[in-house]
């Protein structure tokens, strides 16, 4: 089958519904949550929109606007270079990481009866491997994300689920990233909550393995998504394209993916 039959099948399924798209991205607004770094560590800018015209004297027949916000607010992605691991490796910003990264297929590990129990949730080797057994093994080159339905059960108001000992979120402990990493080599790590880390990878060792480990073996890492109960264990196809920001360390994006259709 050549090339451009391949094509033309996907639009076909698409157009009859066979291939379904399921959009796995948060709405850019400015109640959005961003992370927040402890004093005296400078802040991210949250998304902010300014009206430029709206059909009136300053454009009467256009509307647009100025929007501000940090690389790393709503659903977005991680380059290597965020972190200092990633700063010296090749092709490791947004601008010149290589395009055949943005289309990959993704495993989804479904812990939201976990997270619904415990917010600050542990991803463990175990747990991969376990899912593994039902599943087969994790392919090198794709996407694992965490689900854990984090929208329906974290607090609004406290997003990250902060407590006086830090933030409750569910995250890979450092065995679990070596293994996707070393073991797996796959293409990055993504999840439904606002850092791809634990709450609490900060009294790990590493800390943050996500960062020190993924992002310094010049893997990837994807925040902030939605959605992810609509996607099999195996099988979707993930479109992940930033903002081609020159020597970006990340950027907002639209993730969508492609699942058959039931």
């Amino acid at each position: 089958m050549s090339v451009a039959t391949i094509l033309e099948a996907l639009l076909a399924t698409l157009k009859d519904g066979a291939v379904e798209i399921v959009d796995l991205t948060e709405t850019l607004s400015p109640d959005f949550p961003v992370i927040e770094m402890p004093p005296p560590m400078k802040q991210g800018s949250p998304f902010r929109s300014t009206v430029i015209s709206e059909y009136d004297d300053g454009g009467p027949r256009w509307y647009w606007n100025n929007i501000t916000l940090s690389e790393h607010t709503g659903t977005h992605l991680d380059a290597p270079v965020h972190w200092v691991t990633g700063k010296d490796l090749p092709n490791n910003a947004v601008d010149t990481l290589p395009v055949t990264q943005f289309i990959a297929p993704a495993c989804v590990v479904d812990c939201s009866d976990a997270v619904a129990k415990d917010k600050g949730f542990i991803l463990t080797r175990e747990h991969l491997e376990d899912w593994e057994r039902e599943h087969g093994q994790i392919d090198a080159g794709s996407w694992v994300f965490l689900r854990s339905d984090w929208r329906k059960v974290a607090d609004p108001t406290n997003w990250t689920n902060r407590g006086a000992d830090g933030a409750h979120s569910p995250g890979p402990d450092v065995e679990a990233v070596n293994f996707l990493v070393y073991e797996r080599d796959v293409l990055g790590f993504g999840t439904e909550t606002i850092g791809s880390d634990a709450g609490q990878a900060f009294r790990f060792e590493p800390q943050y393995p996500v960062h020190e480990i993924l992002n310094g073996s010049g893997r990837l890492g994807l925040q902030c998504m939605t959605g992810l109960d609509q996607l099999p264990p195996k099988g979707a196809l993930i479109l992940a394209l930033p903002l081609k920001i020159q020597n970006g360390s990340g950027s907002p994006l639209r993730v969508l993916a492609l699942v058959p259709s039931e």
